[in-house]
């Protein structure tokens, strides 16, 4: 089994790679593989709505939301890090969301996935709160952990005074390879995804 990681960060060695590293860490010892992919230095345009990945399966614009695409059906579970820009997620993280989403959800749909928002201060929840709208619209089990999935700290260092937040991106971790391995258990068992019901597209001025 294997988790993708998205780092938002601008920089690698920041404090959302830091949180990701945790998580990462304790993956490891639940015997769970995972990659950490940074994209916070790519230039990653917005979804222009054009309507082409729909029938290609591939976003028009060639970057590495594509190449992130190709990697959605090798791998079982998803977890997006953010830092907090002006009290949300930064713009490089929602463009890259909004475009993996919209060409490639189908990808993710049933596949566990987290959140993560870093903050020198405030602006988390409002980060988690958005982030996490992508999973729910997409059939995507939310994993929580022992506390909102967050951490706080200005540099690396400060990080590492935050023993609340660096738990509970372990419990992250663990509660991640909980669930992943239940669902493995239970295809072992014959359950199979459900028959999820489609084509109601009601408009609220009719």
């Amino acid at each position: 089994m294997k988790v993708l990681m998205i780092n938002g960060s601008p920089e690698k060695n920041s404090c959302t790679g830091r949180a990701l590293t945790e998580i990462a860490e304790t993956l490891k010892q639940e015997g769970i593989d995972s990659e950490i992919i940074q994209i916070g230095r790519e230039v990653i345009r917005g979804c222009t709505a054009c309507g082409a990945c729909k029938k290609t399966g591939q976003c028009v614009h060639k970057d590495i939301v594509n190449d992130i695409a190709d990697k959605l059906d090798s791998i079982d579970a998803f977890i997006i890090g953010s830092p907090v820009y002006y009290a949300s997620g930064n713009g490089t993280v929602y463009s890259f969301m909004d475009r993996l989403f919209f060409s490639a959800g189908n990808k993710l749909r049933y596949k566990p996935a987290a959140a993560i928002a870093v903050a020198r201060r405030a602006g988390t929840t409002a980060t988690l709160d958005t982030l996490n709208k992508y999973f729910t619209i997409n059939e995507m089990p939310v994993v929580s952990s022992s506390y909102w999935n967050m951490v706080h700290g200005f540099t690396p260092t400060d990080v590492e005074k935050d023993l609340e937040g660096l738990q509970t991106m372990r419990n992250i971790g663990h509660n991640m390879a909980w669930l992943l391995k239940c669902i493995e258990a239970g295809q072992k068992a014959g359950v199979t995804k459900p028959a999820s019901e489609r084509g109601a597209w009601t408009h609220f001025i009719m």
